[in-house]
């Protein structure tokens, strides 16, 4: 998370959609970073409006505007497999090893997800407990270049983003019918990202 203080605007941290690259572009000019713990890092746009927020307003008397990236829910989850492929380079035995992207598709949708599977879903970082967006601007992480004009103009600087935290190359082929139940599975988080202008 970042805030701007002069600009009464914030980032929230959406895992894996690029969160890592813009904090390394703009660190130096936000007035707050949390980077760490991850809990604080990617505090969801509930726990904000709730803890935070009202911090913010309380000593400014004005509201700071939230945006926040959304990548496109099942090209998250590959993102989410090649991250997670990282541990099996520091521990062959770990539970990923071998596991292709169809079966990590499969552990997500389980009505219990097993641990290295069990990431949650984008609409529960950025919506209400009604599922209502809870962030101002939500922009595509497809279309990362309008959400780096928004920050141009709001920070009146010119942004840059790097090629930071890229997770390595895998195999990210699914069945037709794992395509269709994940796309069903993750309804809410696809009709989020379909609302997105």
């Amino acid at each position: 998370m970042l805030i701007f203080w002069e600009q009464r605007l914030v980032f929230l941290a959406t895992p894996k959609a690029g969160s890592t690259a813009v904090e390394a572009a703009l660190e130096p000019l936000a007035s707050v970073t949390m980077q760490r713990p991850v809990e604080l890092k990617h505090m969801s746009a509930q726990d904000f409006q709730h803890h935070i927020a009202p911090y913010l307003t309380a000593r400014t008397g004005e509201r700071f505007t939230t945006v926040a990236l959304m990548r496109e829910p099942i090209g998250w989850l590959r993102s989410w497999y090649r991250f997670r492929q990282r541990d099996v380079f520091d521990d062959p035995s770990h539970a990923m090893a071998g596991r292709s992207f169809e079966q990590f598709a499969q552990d997500y949708m389980a009505p219990a997800s097993p641990a290295h599977a069990d990431i949650g879903s984008q609409r529960a970082i950025l919506t209400d407990a009604e599922g209502r967006p809870a962030v101002d601007r939500i922009f595509r992480y497809e279309a990362i270049d309008q959400f780096v004009h928004f920050l141009e103009d709001r920070l009146d600087c010119a942004i840059t983003l790097p090629r930071v935290n890229v997770p390595p190359a895998a195999d990210v082929k699914l069945s037709p019918a794992t395509t269709a139940a994940l796309e069903a599975h993750m309804s809410d988080d696809l009709a989020l990202y379909r609302s997105l202008a």
